[in-house]
Formats: structure tokens, C-alpha cells, sequence
């Protein structure tokens, strides 16, 4: 498992959405479209009670890392992995303490909250993207 902020996108990654889509399918998720991810994997599991939450440091009020929450389970660029050790591994990376927030909006308000994409903002359309990287990570239910 690896902290989503080894992936961090570079100035042009940030500036090129088709240089962004490019990356591989982990750094893709980890930095860029983690949200997007996230509500892929809900969406995906409609009959388990799984929840997004997202992290920030500790004191700071923007999010910088967003992921599926079910039964103590995170779900993230690193597939499946015990929420705590995603907030451990990332809290160590940024060296400092993180703060999870609980997400109770929909996509589309997390994103103007949060000054996050859109799917209609990336170069592709990232849904079956993460469709394909949901499905490959099998759930701790199975």
C-alpha cells in the first residue's frame, strides 16, 4: 500500500488532462480521481452500506485524498486495506496528523465544495475507468 501523495500529479499533469489521463491506472486514482473512485465503488456494491470519507491535514480545511468506506475497509487507489493503515501509511507520507471527514453529499456537490472534477471534466470519461479498477480488487465481504 502506498500513500496516495507519492502520486501527485506534476505541473503539466495538472495542466494537461490528457497528460493526467495517461498515468497509470493507481496514479490516476491516487491523485486526480480518487473521488471519482470512490463513488464508483459505492455505486458499485448498492447493497452493501458502503460510505465515502474523505482526509485533510490536521487544522486545514481542503481534502486531499478521497476514498469508500465499508465494515473498518478502505477502498482506494491501493485496492482494499484496513482504513486505519490508509490513514496511517498517509499521515505518515505528509508527515503530519490527518483528519477524516465523513462525505454526505452527492458527487456533484463534493465537487463544488471540494474544487474537485466532474467526470465531464477529464479528457475521458473516467466512470468505466473505475468500473474496470473496482472490479479488479476483490471486496472483504468475498
Amino acid at each position: 500500500m502506498e500513500a496516495a501523495g507519492a502520486f501527485r500529479r506534476t505541473a503539466i499533469e495538472r495542466s494537461d488532462q490528457r497528460v493526467a489521463w495517461e498515468r497509470t491506472d493507481q496514479a490516476f486514482f491516487a491523485a486526480g480521481a480518487c473521488h471519482i473512485l470512490a463513488w464508483v465503488c459505492r455505486d458499485t456494491y448498492p447493497d452493501r452500506s458502503i460510505e465515502v470519507a474523505a482526509v485533510r491535514l490536521a487544522g486545514e480545511l481542503p481534502v486531499f485524498h478521497t476514498y469508500a468506506v465499508w465494515g473498518g475497509w478502505a477502498f482506494d487507489h491501493s485496492g482494499w486495506n484496513p482504513e486505519q493503515q490508509v490513514l496511517a501509511v498517509n499521515a505518515a507520507f505528509e508527515g503530519h496528523p490527518l483528519e477524516r471527514v465523513p462525505i454526505s453529499t452527492d458527487l456533484a456537490e463534493f465537487c463544488a465544495e471540494h474544487h474537485h472534477r466532474m467526470p465531464d471534466g477529464y479528457w475521458r470519461d473516467p466512470i468505466p475507468r473505475a468500473r474496470a479498477y473496482v472490479g479488479r480488487h476483490l471486496p472483504p465481504w468475498e
